[in-house]
């Protein structure tokens, strides 16, 4: 491997950047197309421009955009992005919302958490022996836990951006998925600290996440108590100051949840939630925002260099995936819904949670790469577990208009019926309580229909 020293990686860094921002803008445009949005863009060009495409067509362009000495400065990079993305979904996330949606909230946590965890579990048990895409040296126990929790992580940075593209964020059912999102994948990442804890043969990692997730929760109580007194100090400052106190409270936010093993991404969404609000904070925010839009696809980028397709050849380990999938959609999907049925939330809600609930994208492709760093991760089961979080992303957006599809069709009919015609009426789908829809009864409608209409 040639070594690149610092004046040529300048260079090979700005070359592939530019080659990454241009391919997910056109991909991500090929896929408008059909109703996705930007963010799966973003995760299918990353694939496009690893092994699983560039690399089969043009092995030589690959190696020569992406040396493997740029590697670990995109994923730094492309950890930047992603923190300033999640610090402004928590900023505009409302507690209030939380404390409305508590108690399903809850329940749907635990329910999308515990079954696809528990179908990955019994899953690798059956394929453990059957299916060479575990690590050798690895542990059964560590090797099936790790694909249990990964199934049952959530993409909440996805999640948040799919609900915030399509304007749900006063919705009930995107206040519900937000909520049961973040607990979701708290709870995800304590497990993979467990399953690093038993990999390891010590219970440091685990105590260290749990204990430090105490702390952050302190901490983040304190900053609340004090929101007024540092609203008056953020009012003093100027423009470029607030900005620069933004990014150092931002940037230490993820050192520690980095350090103690829960990821950057909580911290800067959690920071971003009990940030103290004023104008001048939201004009703080906004100067951030070209930032995610630049860095952010250098993530999935650094992901899809580190899955290969071509590695599925083999009849058993395509089965394998294939297996993987339907127990992810069963767990997730199904466990949600039904979940969301029990707490008494209406069909239109139930399904809506369990399809962006299922979305897995993000999140599990930065565990499979924590994974992949620790050395009990194989590339076949690398791409396995892509395959999943590519299928359950790419889910999310069709289904969520085909429920509001299915919705208006069925108020269409509905109103048609009550007045004896089949009237085209656009009925809005609305994620808490159904609108009443007015309804202009023709004149030769007799008086007792027009009664029954009312």
């Amino acid at each position: 491997m040639t070594t690149l020293s610092n004046t040529q990686l300048a260079p090979a860094f700005f070359l592939a950047v530019a080659v990454i921002l241009v391919t997910c803008r056109l991909v991500g445009r090929l896929l408008r197309s059909v109703g996705q949005p930007p963010v799966v863009g973003e995760m299918v060009a990353g694939v496009v421009l690893g092994p699983s495409v560039l690399g089969l067509v043009a092995p030589g362009v690959e190696a020569a955009v992406f040396p493997q000495q740029l590697r670990p400065v995109l994923y730094v990079v492309g950890q930047i992005g992603l923190v300033v993305f999640m610090f402004q979904a928590g900023y505009e996330f409302r507690v209030d919302r939380v404390r409305r949606v508590a108690r399903p909230a809850a329940l749907i946590s635990a329910a999308g958490v515990l079954a696809p965890m528990l179908l990955g579990i019994g899953l690798s048990l059956l394929a453990y022996n059957v299916v060479d895409v575990f690590v050798p040296d690895v542990s059964v126990l560590v090797s099936v836990l790790f694909v249990g929790v990964t199934l049952s992580i959530t993409a909440f940075p996805m999640l948040a951006r799919i609900i915030t593209e399509r304007g749900l964020t006063d919705s009930r059912f995107g206040s519900i998925s937000l909520a049961s999102g973040a607990l979701d994948d708290a709870v995800a990442w304590v497990l993979l600290a467990g399953v690093l804890s038993i990999a390891a043969g010590t219970a440091g990692p685990f105590a260290i996440t749990a204990g430090g997730a105490v702390v952050l929760v302190l901490g983040l109580a304190l900053l609340v108590r004090g929101r007024e007194r540092i609203g008056a100090v953020t009012a003093r400052l100027s423009p470029d100051h607030l900005l620069l106190m933004v990014v150092v409270m931002l940037f230490m936010a993820c050192w520690y949840t980095d350090v103690i093993g829960l990821y950057a991404v909580f911290g800067a969404f959690a920071l971003g939630v009990v940030f103290p609000r004023s104008a001048a904070v939201d004009k703080a925010v906004a100067t951030v925002n070209p930032i995610n839009l630049v860095f952010l696809p250098l993530f999935f980028t650094y992901s899809g260099l580190n899955t290969d397709f071509g590695l599925l050849v083999h009849p058993a380990l395509l089965l394998f995936a294939l297996a993987c999938v339907l127990a992810a959609v069963l767990g997730k999907f199904g466990a949600c819904w039904l979940a969301a049925r029990l707490a008494g939330e209406p069909q239109a809600v139930a399904l809506r949670v369990g399809t962006l609930m299922n979305a897995r994208g993000l999140m599990q492709l930065i565990a499979i790469n924590v994974g992949l760093a620790a050395g009990i991760v194989t590339k076949e089961l690398f791409s396995v577990l892509v395959v999943v979080a590519l299928v359950t992303t790419v889910m999310a957006t069709p289904l969520l208009s085909f429920w509001d599809r299915r919705d208006r069709n069925r108020e269409r009919v509905v109103v048609g019926e009550s007045v004896g015609v089949a009237v085209p009426v656009e009925v809005p789908v609305l994620a808490e309580v159904p609108t009443p829809v007015e309804v202009s009864v023709p004149a030769e409608v007799s008086a007792p229909a027009a009664d029954e209409v009312r």
